[in-house]
């Protein structure tokens, strides 16, 4: 069930494979593609990364699920660690490096428990490297079980801390009920009683000119943003950054988003199968609309002006459905045509 993807700058599509329901070969893939209809995976950066037996967890890959390209074209893995309903090892969470020239790890940045628990899920990630000697990665924690909130690494130091945490922007909303497919949708497991999805922080992206960072919890359909400048400054306070906030109104239930160069925001509709576009101001209009779109996830913009998407069936899981799995072969993966690229955040 593929859920992250990216695009480099030469074109090579890159997707994430994290360990939350398939027992996976590999969590991290590159698609090789013989023609242009179909892509054979295989796994990135080299097999033995991937193996869940012999090297500690912070020497292994475990379960990467967010994944991008910074503006020197190298691709960074999100490593939350989660295997299935287990917590989350030691050394588990971490952030990784690859050189796509030479496709070895050139940096790797482990999370400690203050910043990445047992109960942690760090879900996706941007990275601006405008901000500090190195630069500044942001991420979500989407975790069901623990706290919420924006993680902020420094990419020179390592140093990462936790903003906006447990801050109602960052928090599921109480009750949400999402409808997909006609059903409403639960957590579901056998000899327990129904719960609420309670999924905080998911979704998140820079503006077009990386001053403000949108983000949304998995159960809401509010957006929200935040100053990027005063979500990477040490020297504000919690109230100081909260008050920066933006709660922009509805766009309905999204997982994945992303803004491209002309600063307009692409957010997922699970309940509706769609891909919506927000123009610069608020205009919310429908981009892609399909039965085949069935929980449309993750995003990535290439540089010839595609937006890539993945449809992982998410609902059909066996999580919502007593043990019981709906998903059906084979997963997809859907490029649409739009007249811009995506952002890239460097210095001139």
């Amino acid at each position: 069930m593929p859920i992250g993807v990216m695009v480099s700058e030469h074109g090579r599509i890159f997707v994430t494979y994290p360990r939350l329901v398939d027992e996976v070969e590999f969590t991290v893939a590159e698609l090789i593609r013989p023609s242009s209809q179909d892509g054979e995976p295989l796994p990135y950066p080299n097999p033995e990364i991937h193996c869940l037996d012999g090297a500690p967890p912070s020497e292994r890959l475990l379960s990467v699920q967010g994944i991008t390209v910074d503006a020197r074209d190298r691709l960074w893995l999100l490593d939350h660690g989660r295997i299935g309903r287990n917590p989350v090892p030691p050394g588990g969470p971490k952030l990784v490096c690859v050189d796509l020239a030479s496709n070895r790890i050139v940096k790797k940045i482990l999370f400690p428990g203050s910043v990445a628990s047992a109960t942690s899920t760090l879900n996706d990630l941007n990275i601006d490297l405008r901000r500090g000697d190195e630069g500044v990665a942001f991420i979500t924690d989407s975790s069901e079980e623990g706290p919420n909130g924006i993680v902020v690494v420094d990419l020179a130091t390592g140093h990462s801390r936790r903003r906006l945490g447990e801050h109602p922007s960052t928090r599921p909303v109480a009750g949400f009920l999402p409808v997909v497919e006609g059903q409403p949708l639960m957590v579901r497991h056998p000899g327990e009683l129904p719960q609420h999805i309670h999924t905080g922080s998911d979704g998140i992206a820079f503006s077009g000119d990386g001053e403000r960072l949108y983000y949304s919890p998995l159960a809401s359909r509010h957006l929200y943003s935040a100053n990027a400048e005063a979500l990477s400054s040490e020297g504000l306070s919690e109230e100081e950054v909260a008050r920066t906030m933006i709660d922009h109104g509805e766009k309905g239930a999204s997982g994945g988003m992303i803004c491209d160069s002309a600063n307009r925001l692409y957010v997922t509709n699970y309940e509706n199968n769609s891909v919506l576009r927000r123009t610069a101001d608020g205009t919310l209009e429908t981009l892609a609309h399909d039965p085949r779109l069935l929980w449309p996830n993750s995003f990535s913009i290439s540089r010839d002006g595609y937006l890539y998407f993945t449809v992982d069936q998410w609902n059909r899981n066996p999580t919502y459905h007593g043990s019981q799995d709906l998903r059906e072969k084979p997963y997809s993966l859907f490029r649409v045509h739009i007249d811009a690229g995506p952002v890239l955040l460097e210095r001139p």
